[in-house]
């Protein structure tokens, strides 16, 4: 069965054609703002698929993409009633973001349990799952990208940045102390979050990143232990074959 994934987040719109036994093709991303059916239908008009799998955060932008799916292919969201096959020990399961969900069933199915899945979007999440496995909540923090924005809208002589590795702690130009402040500091932010969690749950739980700017972050986090840059994917890609019973 060829499966249509789709990540709705705040930012983009990941879309991806999973095939039987698990191999991704044609991966695009539309600007989540632009999501719409005429977009999609240049996106997404000459590939052929099953079934289609939505995980969003966006509402307004989920009904578009079922709207738009309906006709042509069944469509499964995902949610807590969802086939996760982990358990959900957290008070309001249908207040869980899809994509948090997602994230659980993917680090369970592809690295181990415990585990803390940081996923580095528009905000920075840290999903915990227990050795049960369950999924038992988390942190949400600012995103990298949205903190270097802000300073450079809410301030009159600080520019946008583009982020990369500082060469140095002390910076020497006002960039150069921008990103210093970014990248560094946001390794610490990462670095106590993730040791209180640690102290919290029980196991020797791994750390895996996810997201746009996991490789960059993780490379300064030696308590970061895997960069999984698809997790997500996989996570929703899993739950889709098992609602479709279309496991390989």
């Amino acid at each position: 069965m060829r499966l249509l994934l789709i990540d709705n987040s705040n930012t983009r719109t990941k879309l991806t054609l999973s095939l039987p036994g698990g191999a991704f093709q044609h991966t695009c991303w539309i600007p989540t703002a632009d999501v719409s059916p005429e977009a999609l239908e240049t996106t997404l008009g000459n590939l052929s698929f099953d079934g289609a799998v939505i995980c969003s955060v966006v509402p307004e932008k989920s009904r578009i993409l079922h709207d738009f799916l309906a006709p042509r292919v069944p469509v499964h969201h995902l949610t807590a009633e969802s086939p996760l096959e982990i358990g959900i020990d957290y008070p309001e399961p249908d207040r869980i973001g899809a994509d948090r969900l997602a994230n659980a069933v993917g680090v369970v199915a592809r690295h181990q349990a415990p585990a803390v899945v940081i996923d580095f979007g528009t905000a920075v999440t840290f999903d915990v799952v227990s050795a049960a496995p369950s999924y038992l909540g988390g942190v949400i923090a600012p995103g990298l990208g949205a903190m270097g924005e802000y300073l450079g809208r809410k301030t009159a002589l600080l520019p946008l940045i583009d982020l990369e590795e500082p060469a140095h702690a002390i910076g020497r130009s006002t960039v150069e102390a921008m990103r210093a402040g970014a990248v560094i500091g946001y390794r610490g932010l990462v670095r106590e979050i993730l040791a209180s969690i640690r102290r919290e749950l029980p196991g020797d739980a791994i750390a895996v990143a996810t997201g746009g700017d996991a490789a960059l972050i993780a490379r300064g986090v030696p308590e970061i232990q895997r960069v999984d840059s698809e997790l997500t994917l996989h996570g929703i890609e899993l739950v889709g074959r098992r609602h479709f019973g279309a496991l390989p």
